[in-house]
């Protein structure tokens, strides 16, 4: 069973790394081509709808945890952009991770990345909107946080890779945290036992599975090998997208340091949509 475990860690690991180096090298050494003074430009637009694939595109290319989105949330309240395209932001940037994405379709499958991002987006945008619809916008605090403004990056191929050994070295902790818990699951929990207790046919376990996700400080790159291995056990894939989701959406870090510059009512309701979220995201991998 060790020698099983073992196996399994050393085999998940060695591919997320490599998948994780390769890919965070290539994004970083094309974010020298990205204007973010015209983003932030077309991010305050009138037209809502370009406002918010701004705000996608940015969350896109700049992806953070659920914990470092929040200078950049201050950054941009700061500059006054429309309070919904901010919520876009801030829903968007933990989930959407095209590093992660990348890893997401070489191991759970293309067809299951796509719908993931297409959801995920779309519903970062509904969020977003019916909040500011709502007047959520009263609801922040004086903010006099400083940072979250992001720097103009030069087109430099050593720049890339000194950044990519940074992320490197702050994400590698958590890909050998998922791998160890994904070789742990993978040879230590009964397939039976997942396949009979978190099967597809309990539709309950997607709510259930992102409130169990909310409290949880874990990033996508950890989640990703979990969920494969909960997935080929039997588990279904609606209730881990919905862990998934959850998990990188929201987390009691983030969600004190949103009490600092959101009051109450908004920190509730940003807890709200996460599980919303990522319930309607799962429902709709249970219902494909």
């Amino acid at each position: 069973m060790l020698n099983d475990f073992f196996q399994s860690f050393l085999w998940i690991a060695l591919e997320l790394t490599v998948l994780f180096i390769v890919v965070s090298f290539v994004i970083n050494l094309l974010q020298g081509l990205l204007p973010f003074e015209k983003i932030e430009q077309k991010l305050s637009g009138k037209n809502k709808a370009f406002a918010a694939l701004a705000a996608l595109l940015f969350a896109f290319i700049t992806p953070f945890c659920s914990c470092s989105t929040i200078p950049v949330v201050v950054g941009m309240l700061k500059k006054k952009l429309p309070f919904g395209i901010v919520m876009i932001f801030l829903f968007a940037s933990p989930v959407l991770d095209p590093t992660i994405l990348t890893i997401m379709g070489v191991i759970l499958g293309w067809k299951v990345a796509f719908i993931y991002t297409i959801v995920t987006a779309t519903l970062a945008v509904l969020i977003g909107f019916t909040l500011e619809a709502l007047g959520f916008e009263r609801a922040v605090k004086n903010v006099v946080i400083k940072g979250g403004k992001q720097e103009t990056k030069r087109f430099n191929v050593k720049e890339a890779w000194q950044e990519t050994v940074v992320l490197m070295k702050e994400v590698f902790p958590y890909l050998l945290l998922g791998a160890g818990i994904g070789a742990a699951i993978h040879g230590l929990v009964p397939t039976d036992w997942i396949a009979n207790t978190l099967g597809s046919e309990k539709w309950w376990l997607v709510p259930v599975a992102a409130i169990i996700g909310i409290p949880l400080y874990i990033r996508l790159s950890t989640m990703i090998p979990i969920s494969q291995i909960l997935i080929t056990n039997g588990m279904a894939t609606g209730s881990v997208m919905a862990l998934l989701i959850s998990s990188a959406g929201a987390s009691l870090p983030e969600i004190i340091l949103l009490k600092s510059i959101f009051k109450k009512e908004l920190v509730i309701t940003f807890i709200i949509s996460v599980f919303t979220m990522a319930s309607l995201s799962g429902f709709i991998f249970y219902l494909i």
